[in-house]
């Protein structure tokens, strides 16, 4: 059962120090066994600088939400729509471009809560699917999806610093939510 102090916040341009502190630590403590030091030292300067983040922050396509449990941020969502989505789909589609939670959360239902925010802006806007990204070598990630109903459709590469690596496309069709 989710813990009842745990909230879901969106963030705003005000939180981009926050979001930058918190996209990199999580990002770290996913892929750094897995990875290069230089790899992935070039993936957070470039993925999560000032520049980038704040014009993210400042899409209208592009939403982020942050997991707070009291005063701290232990997790976030990124989703985007229309064109800010990382790859053509449908443009009425949602994309979850990124779920992460710190490491000592995993378990703790901070990712269910994060996706359901996703699931409910995707009812809210009628969306007929959620796909996503994740690296073939992730199966924690794999799984947490699975059991969310996503399946997989496609892949493409993600480019970690001068590693060129297999994300597993997946998604999951909505339209039986919105009948009735």
């Amino acid at each position: 059962m989710p813990n009842l102090s745990l909230q879901i916040i969106p963030a705003t341009l005000e939180d981009l120090a926050t979001l930058q502190a918190i996209g990199r630590k999580t990002f770290e403590e996913a892929f750094a066994a897995n990875n290069s030091e230089e790899n992935l030292a070039a993936y957070l300067e470039e993925g999560f600088s000032k520049q980038k983040l704040e014009a993210e922050l400042r899409n209208e396509n592009s939403q982020f939400y942050f997991a707070h449990q009291g005063d701290e941020v232990i997790g976030y969502l990124k989703i985007n729509l229309g064109d800010a989505q990382s790859e053509k789909q449908d443009p009425n589609a949602l994309e979850i471009e990124r779920i992460y939670v710190l490491q000592q959360y995993h378990g703790k239902q901070v990712g269910v809560l994060l996706y359901e925010q996703a699931l409910a802006i995707a009812k809210t806007r009628k969306a007929p699917y959620m796909w996503l990204g994740v690296w073939e070598e992730n199966p924690r990630a794999i799984r947490f999806y699975q059991k969310q109903g996503f399946v997989e459709f496609d892949e493409h590469i993600f480019q970690l610093g001068d590693e060129a690596q297999r994300d597993v496309l997946m998604k999951k069709t909505l339209p039986t939510l919105f009948e009735k």
